[in-house]
């Protein structure tokens, strides 16, 4: 091939390549972004409120505007992790030194939960907060935090089972739930900072085990499989949070998804993008998915259409949704993008979305912890800010 014809040839692919990259670009709603950037401005202003009324030692659970007051938790709870993670994520938007400072301060009482384990809700815990930090300012100590917090987290692996054990029951049970996939990235950090596979390779096999077990051939996911742990085999599939044994608890459906997503990003194996794109079909195209796209408590929730919506499950639905699209076809990218931007959009409205001041500092009302034990029932969630914050900072990253 001569010069000219070698140069003629490089620029037509070389144009076709741009064009197909600029026709095939996303491009976000400028009236949407603007609204992030105004929610990002209020949130912060709301984790001011929330940091002077936390006791010392404490971490916020929930608020309840009705009496005016606060539910604050131990750094044991499982969502420990989310303030300080949230607090990070809008330091790094707004550059507010207040916002880091308290994330440090709280980060130094939660940092001994590294060596607990008797919880799986270590990924939620250490990885949202300290992962968070070190994606910020690394330092050589939340190293060895992350990773003595994932060698905890790896001693509740049972190789029979081949599942982490989610909760401690009675000897012959083995409960494994389906927020347990949330916990995974910890440990495909771990491998990837130590060179150690065996943490990934608990994560694949649990992975695995959850894709097998969990699912009902709609890919709707039970909360609850007690294993037998001598030999592995089902014993039971129930719920605990959801309103039935055989319903869809919405949350759990979003931590499925959320899941299975971060399991794709992190081995590149395609069955997991293939089970994330199967949750994702089920939620979008379920017939008790309200137009708003913010699902009732539970997909078969008695009482629908009047029964409580919960705007966590929704917020993590909008955040998994974003990162999805990106590992999919034009079509389905631009299906999960729409229903990200219509959640986004209608929590960010007045009904979701708190009043400066209000809602005890929290960023969002209307979420529902554990409604069959009528507990968290319609009020604001540490979680719920979390993935809404994170939710919107990733449409900003489109």
């Amino acid at each position: 091939m001569n010069r000219s014809l070698y140069i003629l040839v490089f620029c037509s692919v070389f144009y076709s390549a741009c064009y197909a990259q600029k026709e095939g670009a996303y491009q976000p709603d400028k009236k949407l972004l603007k609204t992030i950037d105004k929610n990002l401005a209020d949130a912060s202003l709301q984790y001011k409120v929330l940091a002077k009324n936390l006791p010392p030692g404490k971490f916020p659970k929930t608020f309840y505007p009705a009496t005016g007051e606060y539910e604050f938790s131990n750094s044991g709870w499982w969502c420990s992790g989310f303030y300080p993670g949230t607090l990070l994520y809008l330091y790094e938007q707004t550059k507010d030194s207040s916002l880091y400072n308290e994330a440090m301060r709280i980060l130094n009482v939660l940092e001994k939960e590294k060596n607990n384990t008797g919880t799986h809700d270590l990924g939620f815990m250490m990885y949202c907060s300290f992962a968070n930090a070190n994606r910020l300012q690394p330092k050589p100590g939340y190293k060895e935090i992350l990773l003595t917090s994932a060698r905890s987290l790896s001693t509740r692996f049972n190789k029979t089972v081949g599942c982490i054990r989610s909760w401690n029951g009675k000897p012959d049970e083995y409960l494994v739930i389906i927020d347990n996939m949330m916990n995974l990235e910890l440990l495909f950090w771990a491998t990837r900072i130590s060179g150690d596979s065996s943490f990934y390779k608990i994560a694949v096999t649990h992975a695995n085990t959850t894709m097998k077990n969990h699912f009902r051939p709609d890919y709707s996911s039970y909360h609850v499989i007690n294993y037998n742990a001598q030999t592995g085999a089902v014993q039971q599939k129930r719920t605990a949070q959801g309103a039935a044994d055989e319903s869809a608890w919405a949350r759990g459906q979003a931590w499925g998804l959320y899941g299975f997503t971060v399991t794709y990003r992190e081995t590149k194996d395609k069955q997991y993008l293939e089970q994330a794109k199967h949750i994702a079909s089920f939620l979008l195209h379920h017939p008790n998915l309200p137009k708003d796209k913010i699902p009732y408590w539970d997909f078969n929730a008695p009482g629908i259409p009047g029964a409580l919506r919960d705007a966590s499950a929704a917020a993590i639905m909008a955040s998994a949704l974003i990162e999805l699209g990106g590992y999919v076809d034009k079509k389905s990218a631009k299906e999960y993008r729409s229903v990200a931007e219509t959640i986004l959009r209608n929590l960010s409205n007045e009904h979701y979305k708190a009043a400066a001041g209000t809602n005890g500092g929290f960023i969002i009302q209307h979420g529902v912890g554990h409604l069959p034990n009528k507990t968290e029932v319609d009020v604001p969630l540490s979680y719920a800010d979390y993935y809404f914050v994170e939710a919107m900072i990733r449409y900003k990253q489109l």
